[in-house]
């Protein structure tokens, strides 16, 4: 999936779509973003040391996953709820490829409960436990 078919799954957009690209195979879901150094996440964290944060790896996990949902998550928004066991191995930095690996583990209504990994280079830069629910527009405002 390019960014443009991307943005028909999930409402991110402009500077908070953070995938380049998205495949699901199996019922696991690989997504790409590769960090420029020109990110606005990147500005301050740090200088002359630019790292990507840990709660943006989380987030693109995130969205890689709701690529599982193409079908369930039409018009509507996937809000975070929780995250859980989340361990943070190696930095992301300029230059990196991050890819990610999601599974939904399981269900219940309109909450989803996953796992997820985030590599770069095929070296563990983060996993995690996470769950959202999907809130339709109006209920979300």
């Amino acid at each position: 999936m390019t960014k443009e078919e991307i943005m028909q799954i999930i409402p991110h957009r402009d500077n908070m779509l953070l995938l380049d690209e998205a495949t699901c195979e199996d019922g696991i879901a690989h997504g790409k973003l590769h960090i420029t150094g020109d990110e606005w996440f990147l500005k301050g964290h740090f200088p002359d040391n630019p790292v990507v944060p840990g709660v943006i790896l989380c987030e693109i996990l995130a969205q890689s996953a709701c690529v599982l949902l193409a079908d369930a998550g039409k018009g509507k928004t996937p809000f975070f709820t929780g995250l859980d066991k989340v361990k943070f191995k190696t930095p992301v930095r300029p230059g990196d490829t991050y890819e990610t690996e999601c599974k939904i583990i399981k269900s219940k209504g309109n909450f989803y409960f996953c796992e997820g990994k985030g590599t770069v280079n095929g070296k563990l830069a983060v996993k995690a436990e996470f769950s959202f629910a999907l809130v339709s527009a109006k209920e979300g405002k």
